[in-house]
């Protein structure tokens, strides 16, 4: 998952909150995070169903547009033992 446009003119944003934890099951446009910008506070939906995997931007880092926020994989890859 990566971080979206926010704005035309918007290149970067902060993370603020993580609404969801590693492990946690999120569907297509459920709030994940709340990001901040210079010209707006947002919260970023899931583009996807299923579990987040991982979280690779920590709150209050700051991440490009485009940039990886997180991994969401489906919920039958997280029950799955690993191998």
């Amino acid at each position: 998952m990566v971080l979206p446009s926010l704005g035309e003119s918007i290149t970067e944003g902060t993370v603020t909150r993580w609404m969801k934890n590693v492990g946690d099951s999120v569907e297509v446009d459920e709030p994940l995070l709340e990001v901040s910008t210079d010209k707006v506070d947002t919260e970023v939906p899931s583009p996807i169903a299923g579990v987040l995997q991982q979280i690779l931007v920590q709150e209050d880092e700051t991440v490009q547009v485009g940039g990886v926020l997180a991994r969401i994989g489906s919920a039958a890859a997280a029950s799955a033992p690993a191998a």
